[in-house]
């Protein structure tokens, strides 16, 4: 098994844990208060005794929990221990591999697992069982051993694992110059109009909720970065559309951001509020189905089903595909039976 986990620091070092910076319009804010909308499974408290202990700083100056940021601080949250997303221990776990060689491997990643060690999510992620299976993985610019690329925690689908420097260098190239395809299907709510169309806004982080990102347009287009989705409709089922999505940009939350931006948020999509009930009637009984669908699909209806790339030794071109997994298929064919029935 390989251990990836540092030396324990001495009792007296610090280590960086969160930094942020201040928008511009922030109002006077407690610093509390601000940084529960930044740090995830955070309480109040937690972040109050932080600051008791002088672990959080602004501009470099300890304060406390009382303190009102302003805009452009710059906030750093220092704590004793090295932060858990630089824990990494290999964990013997069970992943799909789809296709492997000695430069690269293909994964189908199931829903529900998170992809790499964050702030609530330490262990139980690809890249523990990555570093279990396999020593000496390179490491991408955000110090990731083998990824090239991520998806979301409940979105399943296809990744590329990096075996060797040089594939990491030759598939990353591919994501930045946008030359790999990747094509996801999602179920979205509501009918949409046109059989084809392509999504283009800056997407950044929003505002308000730190957990969302939004579309910024017109004069606000430096708040986030350009991104491009092209989309098709697959199938209409009533009140949501089964649609492909094909990523020519790679942002967080990119096709979860754009379809909601055109009205057409994933269906249960909970971040971005698609787990309710944004289409159809009022009757009870479509409420129970809806409900039904739900149970059936407990997360957004995203899944990374084609992936394609050139590989970085024999420059042949290869591409793989998943199929549809069961819990997107029994939720599309409940709306398929509910739609034969409506006057939708």
């Amino acid at each position: 098994m390989t251990d990836y986990t540092p030396q324990l620091p001495d009792e007296n070092d610090l280590y960086e844990h969160h930094a942020f910076t201040v928008d511009k319009g922030q109002a006077p804010l407690r610093i509390d208060k601000y940084l529960m909308n930044f740090v995830e499974n955070a309480t109040r408290n937690k972040i109050q005794a932080a600051a008791k202990d002088g672990s959080i700083f602004v501009n470099d100056v300890a304060v406390k929990s009382s303190y009102k940021v302003q805009p452009l601080d710059k906030i750093r949250v220092l704590l004793a221990h090295p932060p858990f997303v630089n824990l990494l221990v290999g964990e013997d776990m069970e992943i799909d591999v789809v296709y492997e060689d000695d430069d690269l491997l293909v994964v189908n990643k199931a829903a529900g697992m998170v992809v790499h060690p964050g702030h609530g999510n330490y262990s139980g992620t690809l890249i523990n069982a990555l570093i279990y299976r396999f020593d000496n993985l390179p490491n991408n610019s955000s110090e990731r051993p083998g990824l090239v690329h991520r998806i979301d925690k409940d979105t399943s689908g296809l990744l590329v694992v990096a075996k060797t420097e040089k594939a990491m260098a030759h598939l990353s190239a591919q994501f930045a110059n946008k030359t790999s395809e990747r094509e996801y299907v999602a179920i979205v709510w509501g009918n949409i109009e046109e059989e084809e169309g392509t999504i283009e806004g800056h997407i950044g982080r929003h505002p308000k909720n730190r957990l969302q990102n939004t579309v910024f347009l017109d004069d606000e287009v430096e708040k986030g970065k350009h991104a491009v989705t092209h989309y098709k409709v697959l199938e209409r089922l009533g009140y949501v559309t089964l649609v492909s999505c094909k990523l020519e940009t790679g942002r967080t939350h990119q096709i979860r951001v754009h379809m909601k931006h055109i009205g057409h948020t994933l269906f249960n999509d909970e971040r971005y509020g698609g787990e309710k009930v944004l289409k159809g009637t009022t009757f009870t009984k479509y409420k129970q189905f809806v409900d039904n669908c739900f149970k059936v699909l407990p997360r957004q209806a995203l899944h990374a089903k084609t992936l394609g790339f050139i590989h970085p030794t024999t420059e042949k071109f290869m591409q793989f595909d998943t199929p549809i997994p069961n819990d997107m298929q029994q939720c599309i064919e409940k709306w398929r039976g509910y739609s034969k029935h409506q006057d939708i």
